[in-house]
C-alpha cells in the first residue's frame, strides 16, 4: 500500500485519539489491508507526539483544522530524530504532501512548507522542544508531575520505558506443557524465545498469533508476565477442588483462563460490557475451559449474587492503564488528571461491595495495571483503614507495585526478572 495512504489512515487515527477516542477503536475503522501498517505508524507517532506538538507550535502557532493538524503532527513525529520510521525524510515529506492532496487539497502547500522548514531548522526546533516538559518526555505534564511524586527516583526511567515497545510474552497452558517444552516447539517453527519460570515465555520478536504452534488449539496464550502473577497469587498454596472463585472484572478473560489452567475451580466471571464478556467465552472456548459468565456490574451485588460466599475473589479493577503505555501509547494522551480521582472512587466502591461476599478466611486479590500509587498502595492503605477484618496475606506475600523496568521494583516477582513485565499493582488481602 502506498505510504501516502498509510499516512492518511494514521492521521485519522491520531485525530481520533486527540478527540478522546481509543486507538483500538480508530484502527477498527481502518480498512483491513491498511491496518497493520497504520498501527505501526500510529504507535510511532503517539510515542513522539509531545515532540511533534511542540514542533508544530513552533512552526505554525495557529493550529490548522484538526484533519490537517493530525497529518502535520504525524509527519513531524515520524521525522523526529531518534525515531524508528523506516523512511527517508524526503520520502516522508513527499508522501505527506500527497496524502494532504487526498485529504484536504488546499492544505498541501501549507504542509509542504511546514515540513521542509522543519528539516531546515530541525536542530534548533529539537533543542527548543527539549525545554518543554511534555515534549522532552512525550507525556502530558500532569502525568510527569504525578510520576515525580510517586516515584522520585524512577520517574525518568518510567517515562523512557513507556516509549519503547513491550515484548511479546506467552503463557503456556499448564495443563498441557511447560515453558521449556514449548520453547522446543518454537525452535522447530523457526522462532526464538526465553523461558521465565515454569510457564512464561518471552519471544525474541513479536509474531502474529497464527505463527504460534498450538495457539488455535489452546496450548498457549498471549499474556504479559506481570498479568501472569494474578492466578498463582490468588490460588496460593492451593484452593480446594471446586472452590468458588469470582473474577469480578474479567474481560478479556486471560486471568480467568489462567485460574482454570492451574486448578479445578468453580469460577464466575463478570464483566459489565456484554460485548467484552463475549471475548471471555471465546478465550475459554479456545482453551477448552469452562466458567460461568455473567454481564453485570460487579459492584451491584444485589443484581447478580446468589447469596453464597466466595472462597476467593480476583478484582482486576478499572484503572488508568498507566502501567501498559508501552502496549497502548494512546493512553497517556487520553487520560485527564480528573480520571485518576474518578477511577480511584470506582476502585474503592468495588472493594467495599465485594468484601462482604468473601467467606471468612477467604482471599481477595486486588490488582490494577497502573503505576500510580493512588490506584495501588494508597488505595489499599485506605481500605485496610476502613476494614478491621482485612489484613495483607503473608503467604504468598503481596508484590505491591511492579514497574515496567528491568528490576520491576519487587523481590516478590523474582521469577519474572528480565521478562520486562508491564506496570502492575498487587495486594492479596485475607479476611479474618
Amino acid at each position: 500500500m502506498p505510504l501516502a495512504e498509510l499516512l492518511s489512515h494514521t492521521a485519522d487515527a491520531v485525530q481520533a485519539v486527540r478527540q478522546g477516542h481509543s486507538l483500538n477503536d480508530a484502527l477498527d475503522r481502518c480498512p483491513a489491508d491498511a491496518r497493520p501498517g497504520t498501527q505501526a505508524l500510529s504507535f510511532q507517532v503517539l510515542r513522539w507526539l509531545g515532540c511533534a506538538q511542540a514542533a508544530r507550535a513552533w512552526l505554525a502557532p495557529k493550529a490548522p483544522p484538526p484533519p490537517v493538524d493530525a497529518l502535520v503532527l504525524s509527519a513531524l513525529a515520524l521525522l523526529w530524530p531518534g525515531g524508528e520510521a523506516p523512511y527517508a525524510a524526503h520520502t516522508l515529506v513527499d508522501q505527506a504532501v500527497s496524502a494532504a492532496r487526498q485529504r484536504h487539497k488546499a492544505s498541501a502547500p501549507f504542509i509542504n512548507a511546514v515540513l521542509r522548514r522543519f528539516l531546515r531548522e530541525r536542530d534548533a526546533i529539537v533543542e527548543a522542544a527539549g525545554r518543554d516538559l511534555a515534549a522532552a518526555h512525550n507525556h502530558p505534564a500532569w502525568w510527569i508531575k504525578r510520576l515525580k511524586v510517586d516515584w522520585p527516583e524512577q520517574w525518568q526511567a518510567l517515562l523512557e520505558a513507556n516509549n519503547h515497545r513491550a515484548p511479546m510474552t506467552l503463557r503456556v497452558n499448564a495443563r498441557r506443557s511447560t515453558a521449556a517444552q514449548y520453547l522446543e516447539r518454537l525452535r522447530e517453527a523457526g522462532l526464538g524465545g526465553q523461558a521465565f519460570g515454569t510457564h512464561t515465555v518471552v519471544l525474541d520478536l513479536p509474531v502474529p498469533v497464527t505463527r504460534l504452534p498450538g495457539f488455535a488449539e489452546g496450548d498457549v496464550s498471549v499474556q504479559d508476565a506481570a498479568a501472569q502473577l494474578a492466578a498463582p497469587l490468588l490460588i496460593g498454596d492451593g484452593l480446594p477442588a471446586g472452590a468458588r472463585v469470582l473474577d469480578a472484572c474479567a474481560a478479556p478473560g486471560g486471568k480467568t483462563a489462567h485460574l482454570l489452567e492451574l486448578a479445578d475451580l468453580d469460577v464466575l466471571a463478570l464483566d459489565s460490557d456484554p460485548a467484552r464478556l463475549a471475548r471471555i467465552d471465546d478465550t475459554l472456548g479456545r482453551l477448552s475451559l469452562k466458567a460461568r459468565t455473567v454481564a453485570a456490574d460487579a459492584g451491584d451485588t444485589a443484581a447478580w449474587w446468589d447469596g453464597q460466599a466466595f472462597d476467593a475473589i480476583l478484582l482486576d479493577a478499572p484503572c488508568s492503564a498507566s502501567g501498559i503505555v508501552r502496549r497502548h501509547p494512546d493512553v497517556r494522551w487520553l487520560r485527564r488528571p480528573s480520571d485518576i480521582t474518578t477511577l480511584s472512587d470506582t476502585q474503592a466502591r468495588l472493594l467495599d461491595a465485594l468484601w462482604p461476599i468473601l467467606a471468612p478466611g477467604g482471599r481477595l486479590l486486588y490488582c490494577t495495571c497502573s503505576v500510580f500509587k493512588a490506584e495501588g498502595q494508597h488505595q489499599i492503605d485506605a481500605f485496610l483503614q476502613r476494614r478491621s477484618d482485612a489484613i495483607l496475606a503473608k503467604h504468598p506475600p503481596s508484590p505491591g507495585h511492579l514497574l515496567p523496568l528491568p528490576d520491576n521494583g519487587s523481590k516478590a516477582a523474582t521469577p519474572l526478572l528480565g521478562a520486562s513485565p508491564d506496570g502492575f499493582f498487587y495486594a492479596l488481602l485475607q479476611k479474618r
